[in-house]
């Protein structure tokens, strides 16, 4: 067999010349050929963006007051919201992954007695992950949430309408990606995170009664607590 190989290539040595031989046959000294091919993969930087399609469910405690006596507390658990993200990271050495998250939580919104709430979470984070082989990973980020809140009601009619606190945000996380092709990865995510609330005050208007109270001038307080959040989101990202 290597007798025949040999005279096949020297026999394409013959036709194109002794020194025209192709760039992948190698030369021996004893005048044999070695074929050598040279496969060089598009080299990956590291770099990969993508994005998100999220349901949370909510989980936190707003606490009312009037004139700074607490008149009641609303408990919310497991409200569900649909918000979504995007999201740009780098992996380093294979298994660690590093991430800059920017995205919406939501908005929930609940009427009671005539006044209505609503609560808008954006929020960015920077997040780290840890890939098994096996595509599970875990990871935990530390970033800012800025949740919005609304008071909405004919008869407050001074304090601002809606108010935006800033709050630390936490997370921890656990999923699972997969590889569609050479550069688009699919992600399925459970995280758990939470991040405090603010406080939000209005005032009545003139001629407001509560039952026989006259309550005209008087503040009405939201104070919402700490807001726990499970989340599962699916996602695309792409590898450059």
């Amino acid at each position: 067999m290597k007798k025949i190989v040999s005279i096949c290539l020297l026999s394409l040595v013959a036709v194109t010349g002794a020194d025209a031989a192709p760039s992948y046959l190698q030369r021996n000294t004893d005048g044999s050929y070695n074929v050598r091919y040279d496969y060089t993969d598009k080299a990956k930087t590291g770099w990969y963006v993508g994005g998100r399609a999220e349901m949370a469910f909510l989980n936190w405690e707003n606490e009312y007051s009037l004139n700074g006596v607490s008149i009641g507390a609303d408990e919310y658990s497991f409200e569900s919201v649909f918000g979504g993200n995007v999201f740009v990271g780098h992996t380093f050495k294979y298994f660690w992954r590093a991430e800059v998250e920017a995205g919406l939580i939501g908005q929930f919104s609940d009427k009671d007695q005539g006044i209505e709430f609503k609560m808008t979470v954006p929020y960015v984070i920077a997040n780290g992950y840890y890939d098994f082989a096996n595509g599970l990973y875990v990871g935990a980020g530390l970033g800012i949430a800025l949740p919005k809140t609304e008071l909405n009601n004919d008869f407050l009619v001074s304090g601002d309408r809606d108010e935006r606190g800033v709050s630390p945000m936490g997370a921890l996380m656990f999923g699972w990606s997969h590889k569609l092709d050479d550069n688009l990865v699919v992600d399925l995510r459970y995280r758990l995170s939470g991040f405090w609330g603010h406080e939000q005050s209005r005032v009545f208007g003139d001629g407001v009664t509560a039952g026989a109270n006259d309550i005209s001038g008087a503040e009405l307080s939201n104070d919402i607590g700490f807001v726990l959040n499970n989340s599962i989101s699916m996602g695309l990202r792409y590898e450059f």
